[in-house]
């Protein structure tokens, strides 16, 4: 049997891929197309690949789920090809013969995702996520020590716990990482994906300036610099807020680095509005951002209100990303000639520490250690072992 998987969009959807993958049963060809949600592009990216299974793969069944199968249930089904669509709340076990409880990471990989969280209680009005994935549910710590174990097991040297919004895991995002890296003492490695930032508790900021093992890159679900616009869209933090929050990972951790989302023309955004967005790129000290074209999802409030011309949002949503993709090369730059602690992942490629990107000269896949920069190569930096 032949399973292949196609995914799009978050982390959390690339560690159910494996987790399906990995628990089908024998007898049949399977192409999984984990779909997304998060925008329209996302949504006809899905279908785009779909389209593409079946021109590539035409005697193989196609499953098709995720978020955009969990709102177009009916369009996809009706796509040549698709054998099966399964929203997320039976998507890991849509191919396995029993009961699947936990989505884990990726056999075999350096660096693996596990999930700890699904699902979102929060109503931002931009967002159709919470209506595909429904209500925030937290995984029991157990089931999640032993994905972490697994993963171990299996050759992963880096764990990055995912979710939905990971911020939002009962009992403290804090408080669980403190329990599994006393649990699990073969974690050296330890990253988190996207946080809100309202939600950084005490614990976690403790982690952050006293914990080695958590590694100092911090994505942050920032999405925009104005306080109205973060007002329309419901987020329940400030300017200010997203200022201060950096201000204190740095002050626990000197050597912390910042990524972030942010969406360009919004809604009734002004030029005003829009320029606060561009300069919290120096204000939260971003090196990695993400940059998204407002694009209004279906039956979300966002979509009703007066919307911005295309045009106008997609310079605004290119000035974004140049803007961020100076301040990355200028953050690149600045570490030639630095010793960095290297993780290689695949290909002699890898990352530091901060998450920046590097190519080992002579390395193996699953070497770590401290590595010289010696140049920036396009999008990453190139190093010699230290």
């Amino acid at each position: 049997m032949s399973v292949e998987t196609v995914t799009l969009g978050c982390r959390l959807n690339f560690a159910e891929s494996e987790t399906i993958a990995r628990t089908a049963p024998p007898g049949e060809d399977w192409v999984v197309v984990n779909s997304c949600a998060v925008t329209n592009e996302a949504v006809r990216q899905s279908r785009q690949a779909v389209r593409r299974a079946h021109r590539q793969r035409p005697g193989a069944k196609i499953l098709v789920t995720g978020c955009a199968a969990e709102l177009e249930l009916g369009a996809f089904a009706t796509m040549p090809g698709v054998a099966r669509v399964a929203g997320n709340a039976r998507k890991l076990n849509s191919l396995a013969t029993n009961d699947v409880m936990a989505p884990s990471g990726f056999q075999g990989h350096v660096r693996s995702f596990v999930a700890v969280q699904t699902g979102c209680d929060h109503r931002c009005t931009f967002c159709s996520i919470w209506q595909a994935r429904g209500p925030s549910r937290s995984l029991p710590f157990a089931l999640i020590r032993d994905a972490v174990a697994r993963e171990i097991d299996r050759g992963a040297r880096e764990i990055v716990l995912t979710g939905v919004d990971i911020t939002d895991y009962e009992g403290g995002l804090g408080n669980l990482c403190q329990r599994l890296l006393a649990a699990e003492p073969r974690l050296q490695r330890l990253r988190l994906s996207s946080l809100d930032s309202i939600e950084i508790d005490a614990p976690l900021l403790e982690l952050i300036g006293g914990e080695p093992r958590l590694l100092p890159h911090f994505h942050l679900s920032l999405q925009a610099g104005d306080d109205m616009i973060l007002k329309r869209m419901k987020r329940r933090h400030s300017r200010a807020d997203a200022v201060h929050t950096v201000e204190r990972i740095k002050a626990a951790r000197a050597d912390a680095t910042i990524g972030a989302d942010l969406i360009a023309g919004f809604p009734t955004e002004t030029e005003e509005m829009a320029l606060n967005s561009l300069t919290l790129l120096e204000d939260c000290d971003v090196v990695a951002a993400h940059i998204f074209p407002f694009s209004p999802r279906p039956d979300t409030p966002a979509a009703r209100m007066p919307q911005i011309a295309r045009e106008l949002v997609k310079a605004r949503a290119a000035r974004l990303r140049e803007a961020a993709a100076e301040r990355r090369a200028r953050w690149l730059e600045g570490m030639v000639g630095t010793v960095q602690p290297v993780l290689v992942e695949n290909g002699g490629k890898g990352h530091a520490d901060n998450f920046a990107p590097v190519a080992v000269h002579g390395a193996s896949r699953g070497d770590s250690g401290t590595a010289r920069v010696d140049a920036v190569n396009a999008d990453h930096l190139t190093a010699v072992w230290a």
